[in-house]
């Protein structure tokens, strides 16, 4: 969904009540993105973020272009998950995939599966790969060449490259959470993204 940036932080005043497209780091933000600056370390991001809005605090405010709008804050992380939580109110709770399937032996020509093997939609596998008994592989997962899945395995929010393997009963890609810090109750802070695994790795 789009969210205005007046939705996602309501007591702060902005030049415009612009749409934002997504939340990112600083140094992948684009215009129209919200990002966030927490510690000076990220400074050299800071500089060249190309980002519409970002959370920061009034000592680095200095430190990011004019074209960003700054949103002063004392707790950057604290606000950062408050409004994760309003654009991605479910990314802290693993939904079963409903799409999972047998695989189609047709689609995948040169994959070889064990028993019992579940696909989910868009899931794309290449060449040369072995999944072993019981493996479930959710929906938009990317698998390279060559790679092994053992047997029990589940896969999810996940991108493995060429040559991989995976031991059985492994669970790669499931959400997660941490908690940021609150006098009367902690706050959950989603962790999004997908796992990247690269080429040749066990």
């Amino acid at each position: 969904k789009n969210y205005f940036i007046k939705s996602l932080f309501p007591s702060f005043r902005f030049k415009k009540n612009i749409k934002v497209n997504n939340i990112k780091s600083l140094n992948k933000s684009k215009k129209l993105d919200l990002t966030f600056f927490d510690t000076i370390k990220y400074k050299s991001q800071a500089l060249n973020t190309k980002a519409s809005f970002c959370i920061t605090t009034e000592k680095l405010i200095k430190f990011l272009p004019k074209s960003t709008e700054k949103i002063i804050v004392k707790n950057v992380l604290y606000e950062l998950a408050n409004a994760l939580k309003k654009i991605y109110p479910s990314a802290d709770i693993d939904y079963p995939d409903l799409s999972l399937k047998y695989p189609i032996k047709t689609k995948f020509k040169n994959v070889k599966f064990g028993n019992n093997v579940l696909i989910g939609k868009n899931v794309k596998i290449d060449k040369d790969t072995v999944i072993g008994a019981n493996s479930i592989i959710e929906h938009d997962v990317k698998i390279g060449s060559n790679c092994i899945i053992g047997s029990h395995v589940v896969i999810k929010n996940s991108i493995l490259g060429n040559n991989v393997m995976i031991q059985d009963g492994c669970k790669i890609g499931q959400k997660g959470f941490g908690f940021i810090p609150n006098k009367i109750k902690n706050l959950k802070f989603p962790h999004i993204g997908r796992v990247l695994i690269n080429d040749d790795v066990e």
